[in-house]
């Protein structure tokens, strides 16, 4: 995989990098794929059922707002996405089981951790643009990311 740092250099004009301080809490690190959206707020509900269904190499983009109070990703379904084939996970958010995470074989970048759980109230929307560190990330581009930071680049 090409590192973010060169992608950068070659594109540009035309990728965006998101300046969200992500810390890494997946196995992989480095992870690529076409975007998937879910906009929550403190409810991962929308979160389970994207990631129950097959990730074909794609990564799911949590738009959580920026909250830290609950976790929107744990140990169960990072392992469900790890089944389905997703690459990975990035959450404008808390994750919690951060150790659990670390050793499963995904990519998942986080705000931080929390141990409280989501609620359950359904809520949400699924594969609408979402924006949140200086950038829109529009399902089917192509989302980017090591340990460098995250980045986009059109799908054309």
């Amino acid at each position: 995989m090409t590192s973010v740092a060169d992608l950068c250099d070659a594109h540009e004009d035309e990728i965006e990098v998101c300046v969200a301080p992500f810390r890494d809490m997946g196995a992989r690190v480095a992870f690529s794929g076409p975007i998937r959206t879910v906009r929550c707020f403190e409810d991962n509900s929308l979160v389970k059922a994207t990631l129950a269904e097959p990730g074909e190499g794609c990564v799911l983009v949590v738009d959580g707002g920026g909250s830290l109070r609950r976790a929107l990703v744990g140990d169960v379904l990072a392992a469900d996405a790890v089944a389905k084939g997703w690459a990975g996970i990035v959450v404008n958010g808390a994750v919690r089981d951060s150790d659990i995470l670390a050793g499963l074989d995904i990519g998942i970048k986080a705000l931080g951790t929390v141990p409280m759980r989501s609620v359950k109230r359904n809520e949400g929307l699924v594969d609408a643009p979402v924006a949140f560190g200086g950038v829109v990330f529009v399902p089917g581009d192509i989302l980017h990311a090591d340990a460098d930071g995250v980045v986009i680049l059109p799908s054309d």
